[in-house]
């Protein structure tokens, strides 16, 4: 696709509906015109779209061809397709004979009269594509009749092929094979010795069924599954791009999608949760993490700062990519710039698919992992947002007014505030403080001197109280302050940008920070509220002004209460950095150990409402009082309640990691604007589009008209329910399809993420259809019961060789005709991939720690690089440090710098989408498996475990063998291993059976 077209599908600022008079104008009059004058060179059916304009269809004048658009609706002077008919421009005049006066003022009229055109399907090829396989309707299959025992519908299809083709599949695999398989495939992990004796001998007739159900109920299959989706989504817990910044973050969506696959969780469930599980369950917030699948894929953090329009494109571009290709096998994403060449996708499909990601951004957000926490959350949220509203009909509710009642009693009788006792206080940028009286008991703190343009106070001292829940600062008038101060500013103005408290232990080397939860004042200047005193920025801060000339106070309550041991020393550092001598001219630190829902600053006029009596106020401030006293109790409230986690996920408000635990804030207050982009160039944006999807499902609506544009996470459920309708059959083919691939290693259709015309043709069409509708209805959307249907078939079952025993015919002519097995008359021979290997390796060493879930283990030292990109360094690490023998699926994995061991046994490149791994074979391979660190620790981890075992080199060179090989030495090897390892040690022996073919490949 090297030339871009501009694609315009409909005209969505005209709704009128058109006449029948309209409709019969163009069929009568225009078409013909078209066909006649136009078509010899500008139509599909001639085999020449010259200039790249075909007028066969309506898209085709939409998006026109290199010179823009031929006909703009409404315009005839402005249309390009009259300017060539009039042949009034000697550089476009076509065609070549001038067309009569007649037919160019119909074409004229049809112009001026808004173009009607119903011609929406693509001509040629594109209706061909229309009746392509994967869009035809599901349709059950008869079984076709089996000659073999097997009861599983699975070989009456894959039988019925082989026989139409003359070949004859394989016989079943022997025992020790089959369970072998069926671990790695299910689990990523090989059986120990024990468990394949125990599956050989045991002769029950459901000895086979009873193993697929015990792997599949076993944690590891969940462990094993995940990864498999994270390769078809790409992701990774970096941004990738030249900013590649680590997500910290990111690892609750693999534990989200762990959890997922053990829980069996229904296919259509999985779709609704990872698209819009905000919208389909606001109250779940446990269940946020599901939206980490948006926000799988790279970000560009460098055009997210100096392109913010080019980025919001290219971003959504990569959420459109990843969520067709992943649940429906499309390529959306190549109708960008024009229509799909291949498939019936249109370019307005594209861009409505792009709409409804508008409303979001990858970033941080919080979220509770305790279900309990997260309702409670919700509801005192909805409290807050009444209380700030002054919505009377929550406010006066007989149970909200207990609690003011209650509150306006305890604060009747007053919260004790105990001054800090100062030991020192210094400034640092000049100013001469000191206590406001001469008597050394006074703890009021006096700036004066020179004023600075900015300053930081450090006031330390002790107090008799036991533990603290808050701190007060207190701020007050003086003569020698401008205008009465209390701040030092020409107007009495002071700007407190960050305030922050340290506890320092006796005996303890550093001071401890003391969190802050909440800040309270009794006056907020416009825009420079007490909040911002505690917000991590030092360009913003709490002011007082317009009120100068009195005093104000300002309360910090603790995120818990802070325990005091004798002679402890508590450290405030006030920052006042706005400049222009906004600083506090006096001031005294006080401490309380008095209930957190008790200790907030009140407005003065708040105090005087609660000394009037209740019969006494009017409604206006009963609602006031009410409002304020409940927004201080919810906040409160919010504040004792755990800790919210984060997750690196999608939402309308973010922190973007930044680099060096810096973060940016990213907000899209309502869903923003897409447009079709001619030719896919940013700085042509052609029609506003409105949500929606792939038009090429008949069945089901292309465009999500009933979602309100202001409503963002609307747009994403209505997605979601598109995708996961029982009627879209690309879902449906799509997963059953990507299931088998992963178990035969290859595909029913090869190009597991690609249903499309450059995509394969399934080998068996009949039977993913019937799995696809079985999968659907019948197992109701559970992966487990496809994987048991699956793995009970013979067609899995049978042996991936057929050397071992006489060939028939038929198995020569497969081998002949059918090399590549895709008529699966055969098993397939497979190497471990670098995560079965690596936790293979673990395994059978005895070092496998099976913790489950939780931050990712880096298998790397990082150091700040260049740029904000970091530095790497993958050969440093230390196999001995807690978490290095953790299953490959909880590594850390960065997009852009890889892990060369990992690279090199073709671990994808996450920085693209990979519905499948590449399976090379190089020197570079063998070697890394020999000597790269993993492997020489862990040799000596296996050869440690088996020597506290074993002291004689034959037992010992049996266990090996039967940790790796699963099965008994022969008699001629154990001679051999056993003289190996008396000469060369038993490290070197377990590193040289790690690196056998018996123990890297899976028959």
């Amino acid at each position: 696709m090297r030339w871009t077209l501009l694609f315009l599908w409909l005209l969505t600022a005209c709704c009128a509906e058109v006449s029948s008079a309209d409709e019969n104008t163009f069929r009568v009059l225009v078409l013909p015109i078209l066909q006649k004058r136009c078509f010899e060179c500008h139509s599909h059916s001639s085999g020449s779209i010259e200039g790249g304009l075909a007028l066969d269809w309506k898209s085709g004048w939409e998006q026109g061809g290199s010179r823009g658009p031929a006909i703009v609706p409404g315009s005839p002077d402005s249309s390009l397709i009259m300017k060539a008919v009039r042949h009034t421009d000697p550089n476009l005049r076509m065609p070549e004979q001038k067309l009569p006066e007649d037919e160019i003022a119909i074409l004229q009229d049809w112009i001026l009269k808004g173009a009607f055109d119903d011609r929406i399907a693509k001509p040629g090829n594109d209706t061909k594509l229309q009746e392509w396989w994967s869009l035809n309707p599901l349709i059950r299959p008869e079984l076709p009749a089996s000659a073999s025992k097997s009861s599983n519908p699975i070989d009456a299809f894959v039988e019925q092929r082989l026989s139409a083709d003359g070949l004859d599949p394989v016989p079943l695999a022997d025992r020790r094979t089959l369970i072998r398989r069926a671990y790695f495939d299910l689990t990523g992990l090989p059986p120990t010795f024990e468990d394949v004796n125990n599956f050989v001998l045991d002769m029950s007739s459901d000895a086979w069924e009873r193993v697929v159900d015990r792997l599949l109920q076993s944690p590891r299959y969940g462990e094993r599954w995940a990864r498999h989706w994270f390769d078809t989504i790409h992701f990774a817990e970096s941004h990738g791009y030249e900013h590649d910044i680590g997500r910290d973050n990111a690892w609750p969506y693999r534990d989200y999608v762990i959890r997922s696959f053990n829980d069996d969780k229904s296919w259509d469930r999985f779709i609704r949760e990872q698209l819009a599980v905000d919208a389909f369950e606001p109250e779940s917030t446990h269940l946020l993490p599901a939206l980490g699948f948006i926000s799988a894929g790279t970000f560009d953090l460098s055009t997210y700062s100096t392109g913010p329009v080019t980025f919001d494109y290219l971003d959504r571009d990569d959420m459109v990519t990843q969520t067709m290709a992943a649940f429906t096998s499309t390529t959306a994403n190549c109708a960008r710039c024009h229509a799909h060449k291949f498939d019936p996708i249109s370019q307005e499909d594209y861009y409505s698919l792009q709409a409804v990601f508008s409303g979001v951004l990858k970033g941080d957000i919080a979220y509770d992992t305790d279900q309990q926490t997260a309702r409670e959350r919700v509801r005192l949220n909805k409290l807050l947002s009444a209380a700030q509203a002054k919505d009377p009909k929550v406010l006066l509710l007989p149970s909200v007014q207990a609690e003011v009642a209650e509150w306006i009693e305890e604060h009747r009788r007053g919260v004790d505030w105990h001054p800090l006792r100062l030991t020192t206080f210094v400034s640092s940028d000049g100013a001469t403080l000191t206590r406001r009286s001469r008597d050394s008991t006074s703890q009021v703190v006096l700036a004066s001197g020179e004023a600075p343009d900015v300053d930081t106070y450090t006031i330390s001292g002790t107090s008799d109280l036991t533990s603290f829940t808050a701190i007060r600062l207190d701020v007050y008038p003086d003569s020698s302050l401008p205008m009465n101060g209390p701040g030092r500013c020409h107007n009495g103005n002071l700007h407190l940008s960050e305030i922050s408290v340290h506890l320092f232990s006796p005996g303890a080397p550093e001071g401890r920070r003391i969190e802050l939860a909440k800040a309270t004042a009794d006056f907020n200047q416009e825009g420079w509220g007490i909040h911002r005193a505690i917000d991590g920025d030092n360009k913003t801060a709490w002011g007082i002004y317009p009120n100068v000339g009195m005093p104000h106070h300002a309360v910090f309550e603790f995120t818990a209460p802070i325990t005091l041991a004798p002679d402890s020393v508590l450290t405030v550092t006030l920052r006042q950095l706005h400049g222009g001598s906004h600083l506090i001219g006096a001031f005294r630190i006080s401490t309380t150990d008095a209930p957190a829902d008790q200790v907030m600053a009140i407005p003065e006029e708040i105090k005087s409402l609660t000394r009037m009596p209740a019969e006494q106020r009017n409604e206006e401030q009963h609602l006031n009082l009410s409002a304020f006293i409940v927004d201080g109790l919810t906040q409160s409230k919010l504040n004792a309640l755990p800790r919210p986690s984060q997750v690196y996920a999608i939402g309308q408000s973010v922190r973007i990691p930044a680099g060096n635990g810096t973060f940016q804030d990213g907000r899209i207050p309502t869903p923003k604007p897409v447009h079709i982009l001619r030719r896919g160039d940013i700085n042509k944006p052609d029609k506003e589009v409105s949500p929606g999807s792939l038009s090429a499902l008949t069945s089901l609506p292309a465009r999500f008209e009933s979602v309100k544009s202001g409503n963002e996470s609307l747009r994403r459920a209505a997605l979601a329910d598109w995708i996961a309708h029982p009627e879209n059959v690309l879902t449906w083919r799509s997963i059953t399809n990507r299931v088998w691939h992963y178990h035969f290693g290859a595909g029913i259709c090869d190009t597991p993420s690609d249903f499309g015309r450059m995509g394969g043709i399934p080998t068996h069409p009949e039977l993913l259809d019937w799995l696809a509708i079985w999968f659907r209805d019948d197992a109701k959307g559970s992966l487990k019961q496809l994987h048991r249907l699956i793995l009970t078939s013979d067609a899995w079952c049978r042996d991936s060789s057929v050397r071992a025993r006489p060939a028939t015919v038929g198995t020569m002519a497969a081998i002949d005709r059918d090399s590549d097995n895709r008529l699966i008359w055969r098993h397939h021979r497979t190497r471990l991939d670098a995560d079965q290997y690596k936790d293979a390796v673990l395994k059978v060493s005895g070092s496998l720690d099976l913790k489950m879930f939780g931050p990712s283990v880096q298998h790397f030292s990082q150091s700040p690089g260049p740029q904000a990109t970091p530095t790497l360094r993958y050969s440093d690490f230390d196999w001995t440090a807690p978490g290095a023998a953790r299953r490959s699926i909880y590594r850390y994995v960065w997009r852009g710098i890889a892990d060369p061991f990992m690279e090199a046994l073709d671990f994808p490149d996450l920085g693209l989408l990979a519905p499948s791994r590449g399976n090379s074979t190089s020197s570079l391979q063998a070697l890394a498996v020999y000597n790269n660190s993993f492997v020489l620790h862990f040799s000596e981890c296996m050869a440690r475990d088996i020597a506290i075992q074993f002291s004689d080199p034959d037992a010992q060179a049996e266990e090996a063998v039967n940790r790796t090989w699963l099965r008994p030495t022969t008699a001629g090897e154990k001679q051999q291993f056993a003289d190996f390892i008396s000469s060369y040690g038993l490290p070197a022996f377990c590193r040289v059976l790690l690196n056998s073919n018996e123990f890297l490949y899976v028959d």
